[in-house]
């Protein structure tokens, strides 16, 4: 498997690339997905990815991590369109929604930019094998998502507070249990 490792990073990169392509130029398949990202199941998986991504960078697996981060992009749309939506992540998902397609100036572009500036530093830490440090960059992306949901977003923003800090717990936990196992291991 590590003979293909870059390949198979490469390749679901590429995919990556390309899903958000599509999800930008084709405004009805980025309906379609946000219709399906109203199922709270997308909500409470998406933190759990951190998990095995944190496991991948400290196995240095470019292909886990690129196949993580996949799943991470497309997991919003595995679910299907739940029949009742809660009031507040109805509204929370139509700011999200206007949030990125309205213009995009600099403040815009960084504050963007701070989500695979985050997902590095994550994944360098425990390729580094930091597990203190790693656990650090789990919060502050906890916290920023938090932040930003209720500061942006308002009333709707506190949607995210049950899935966020339930998934910041489960990562922090299974994180760090994985990590001394494998540590002991050695």
């Amino acid at each position: 498997m590590l003979k293909y490792d870059k390949w198979i990073a490469l390749v679901f990169a590429i995919l990556t690339v390309l899903f958000i392509a599509v999800s930008v130029v084709n405004e009805s398949f980025f309906e379609w997905t946000y219709a399906r990202h109203q199922n709270m199941l997308s909500w409470y998986i998406r933190p759990i990815f951190l998990i095995p991504f944190c496991y991948f960078a400290y196995k240095r697996s470019w292909a886990g991590i690129s196949v993580i981060i996949f799943c991470i992009f497309t997991s919003m749309f595995w679910f299907p369109q739940p029949a009742v939506v809660s009031e507040s992540a109805v509204k929370f998902l139509e700011f999200e929604m206007e949030w990125l397609y309205e213009e995009w100036d600099l403040k815009k572009w960084l504050l963007a930019g701070t989500v695979p500036l985050s997902l590095f530093a994550l994944g360098l830490t425990f390729w580094k094998r930091n597990l203190l440090m790693g656990i650090g960059v789990m919060v502050l992306i906890a916290a920023g998502k938090i932040m930003w949901s209720l500061y942006n977003a308002g009333e709707s923003g506190k949607s995210i507070l049950v899935p966020a800090i339930l998934g910041l717990v489960t990562c922090i936990v299974i994180v760090y249990l994985g990590f001394r196992r494998i540590e002991k291991k050695k």
